[in-house]
């Protein structure tokens, strides 16, 4: 970077440090980064050219590539320039929750430091930042008062102008930090891998590549929310942001900061700013030009221009002056522009008019229960292909699926609506039930008849010497006089799927939270000591697995023992050494096909920044590989134990049965796809419905997760869920997934 952005004079350059963008990010390397404190160099070298630099650069490039394309595609969506951004204004933060100038300066002892000059506007945010040398700025405003806009062109403004040894800026929403239980480095590195699985690849020291770019300093955490974090945490969250020196840009409401302040410290060396309200001038140079003009009046004025007469002549009247005080943030205004602007049919008129809204609060819950019915009034455009998707949807029940998910989100505590956390506010014992019956029907009908074929064909050759095809023998057991053995078969099998599937679904439910998403791919990792402990770890998952069905065949047994008279065939003894015998082959084959298979893995691309519909398509594929896995793992270890009938049905069943029961595709497909959408809480058409509600701006992007538009607008569906009385008892999380409604700024 080159001076004359926003740099103050040269006699207050001397005892200052310079700004910090552009600083000596450029000999940052992984071995030694540079914190924020280093002092400005103006002559910052180029990058370095060493193997492990360039692996370093370059991951930073894709990742700085894959951020812009989100952003921008976030920010055309929510029409952040149509016609023109609302202006965001502020002033400098109150004195008592800044640090010292000193600090703030990285100013030597004993000199004296005076205030940096912190106003500006929303095309001005960069240059304002640049000119403190710490690196580290607060970003206080009221809800709605436009700081997501602020730091997303904060972000897109700074990728603009990089080159290749500045960091890069990414937004991280604080929401799901618990400063208690894990360090800022973890946590980022933790959002980094979730929303950029590619990051997940080795680094120049052996750690993923996210967790080398954090370390290298090479990342500028734009930490968006800190009065989302979890009631009680805000001193704790302060404290460990203070430990650390990482440059950061810090956004919070005001009042929730303050308590954090005064409970612990302010953000070391961290200068700060607060949002503005918008004015009456802001709202007559934008509103009139978000519609289209009125034919009455000849094509002069809109709807607009009277109510915003009025609010100009009448400043004092209670109906204008509340109507003045609600459009002051940029989040009511937006609302209004889409339930009067984009609706031909609706005057604003009736915001002054109307008894109903005799309150500022009524105003506003006014706008935020209008704006879901007006979003859906026409289909979403399709940025892509520039055409309207006509995908309808029932407007009577639009609000309740909506509802739901914002009411799911404020139980959980979190802003992020992540589709595989969609079931954890469904209660433990439904959670086990349903994985329970789905998992143990399945396993056992398709254990049944390969029970019943494989015993039938065992008779078959014990009491008719039969030496032939062995397929000829399972057609003669299924069809000949030994239907009492098929039956038998029958009975143990559906017995033994049923328990073993049921202690699978067990095992489902008691997860309070779901799998992350899969990231098995298809790469052999060349790591000889990784593939072993893979190797290790599927033995033991295939001895216990084994266990849980000869267990479950056992039972299955003297169950069908009570049925018909079996013993004449097969004795105790003869089952229990089978069991001996079988649980270590069965093991060290299943061990050995799921350690190699899970020893393997492909990078993403990490430029291509993932939605959660990839996201969850890239686990479906994953969970359709690693399920084909099992079935071939199954099927051996089946077949060295039971036969060809029982390696390919039990192979079968059994690999996609332990899928389903431990990974987030599978908890996904039962919970999410069938149990929720069969209650009537989620359509059936879920991915496309949350899809479309990205479209149409009421549900926002962030990495891997949706979040809806605004906390208010999350608040607000979840408490009409709660009071028209479509949640259900039954739905509630158990204790320990309670929280407090959104306080998402």
């Amino acid at each position: 970077m080159t001076d004359g952005h926003g740099r103050e004079t040269s006699d207050q350059h001397n005892h200052g440090s310079g700004t910090f963008i552009g600083r000596v990010v450029g000999d940052v390397t992984i071995n030694h980064g540079a914190s924020a404190s280093s002092p400005a160099r103006h002559d910052a070298s180029a990058p370095s050219t060493s193997r492990r630099d360039l692996q370093l650069y370059e991951a930073a490039d894709q990742l700085a590539q894959a951020v812009g394309v989100q952003w921008r595609r976030e920010e055309e969506r929510r029409r952040v320039h149509d016609p023109f951004p609302l202006p965001v204004r502020w002033h400098p933060a109150p004195e008592a929750l800044m640090d010292h100038w000193a600090n703030i300066r990285r100013g030597s002892a004993g000199v004296t430091f005076g205030p940096l000059a912190l106003d500006g506007q929303l095309d001005r945010v960069v240059d304002v930042y640049q000119r403190i040398p710490s690196g580290r700025l607060v970003v206080l405003g009221r809800a709605g008062s436009g700081k997501t806009v602020l730091t997303l062109r904060f972000v897109l403004d700074l990728l603009d102008a990089r080159t290749r040894t500045d960091l890069i800026p990414v937004t991280f929403g604080l929401g799901s930090w618990n400063p208690s239980t894990t360090s800022l480095r973890d946590w980022l590195t933790d959002q980094l891998l979730r929303d950029h699985p590619g990051l997940a690849l080795p680094g120049p020291t052996g750690s993923s590549m996210a967790a080398a770019l954090v370390e290298a300093g090479r990342v500028l955490p734009v930490l968006d929310g800190f009065d989302e974090i979890a009631d009680g945490l805000h001193r704790a969250a302060l404290q460990a942001l203070n430990a650390t020196s990482l440059p950061l840009l810090l956004t919070s409401r005001p009042d929730e900061y303050a308590t954090a302040v005064a409970a612990a410290d302010v953000l070391t060396a961290a200068a700060g700013i607060e949002l503005d309200d918008l004015t009456l001038t802001d709202l007559v140079d934008y509103l009139p030009r978000t519609t289209r003009k009125s034919a009455a009046s000849g094509g002069t004025t809109t709807v607009w221009d009277p109510v915003l007469a009025r609010l100009r002549d009448y400043p004092s009247s209670p109906a204008e002056a509340n109507l003045t005080a609600v459009l002051s943030t940029p989040l009511m205004v937006v609302l209004a522009r889409a339930i009067y602007s984009d609706t031909p049919d609706r005057d604003p008129a009736e915001l002054l008019d109307s008894p109903q809204f005799g309150t500022r609060q009524a105003l506003e819950d006014h706008l935020l229960g209008a704006f879901v019915p007006a979003v859906y009034q026409h289909p979403p455009l399709d940025q892509r292909s520039g055409r309207r998707r006509y995908r309808s949807w029932d407007p009577d029940r639009v609000p309740h699926w909506l509802g739901y998910l914002a009411w799911h989100l404020n139980r959980l505590g979190t802003a992020d609506l992540a589709w595989w956390h969609l079931g954890n506010t469904i209660t433990r014992p439904t959670r086990m039930l349903v994985g329970g019956l789905v998992l143990g029907l399945a396993a056992a009908l398709a254990n049944g008849l390969a029970n019943g074929l494989a015993i039938g064909f065992t008779v078959v050759r014990a009491h008719m010497g039969w030496d032939g095809d062995e397929v000829v023998g399972y057609a003669f057991a299924f069809s000949g006089g030994f239907r009492a053995w098929l039956l038998y078969g029958l009975v143990s099998g559906l017995a033994a799927g049923l328990v073993a599937g049921l202690a699978f679904g067990l095992r489902f439910g008691l997860r309070s939270e779901g799998r992350e998403p899969s990231r098995i791919r298809l790469r052999v990792r060349g790591r000889a000591r990784q593939l072993l402990e893979q190797v290790a770890g599927g033995v033991i998952f295939g001895l216990a697995a084994w266990l849980v069905i000869g267990l479950a065949s056992g039972l299955a047994t003297l169950l069908a023992s009570q049925v018909i008279a079996w013993r004449r065939t097969f004795g105790v003894l003869d089952i229990l050494l089978s069991l001996l015998w079988g649980g270590p082959r069965f093991g060290l084959v299943v061990g050995l096909v799921f350690g190699l298979a899970f020893g393997l893995h492909i990078p993403t691309d990490i430029k291509a920044a993932p939605s959660p519909s990839e996201l969850l398509a890239a686990n479906r594929k994953n969970a359709v590989f690693q399920s084909c896995v099992g079935c071939l793992a199954f099927g051996l270890a089946f077949g060295l134990v039971g036969g060809l009938v029982n390696a390919f049905v039990g192979g079968f069943v059994w690999g996609f049965v332990v899928r389903l029961s431990t990974d987030a595709w599978g908890r996904w497909l039962i919970l999410s796809r069938v149990w929720l959408p069969m209650t009537g809480r989620l359509p059936w058409a879920l991915t496309a419905f949350l899809d479309d509600a990205h479209q149409r701006g009421m549900l926002r992007q962030a990495g891997a997760v949706y979040q809806f538009r605004h906390a208010r607008l999350q608040n607000h569906l979840a408490h009409l869920y709660q009071t028209r009385g479509d949640q259900q008892p039954a739905t509630s999380p158990e204790p320990e997934d309670q929280s407090q409604p959104s306080r998402r700024h």
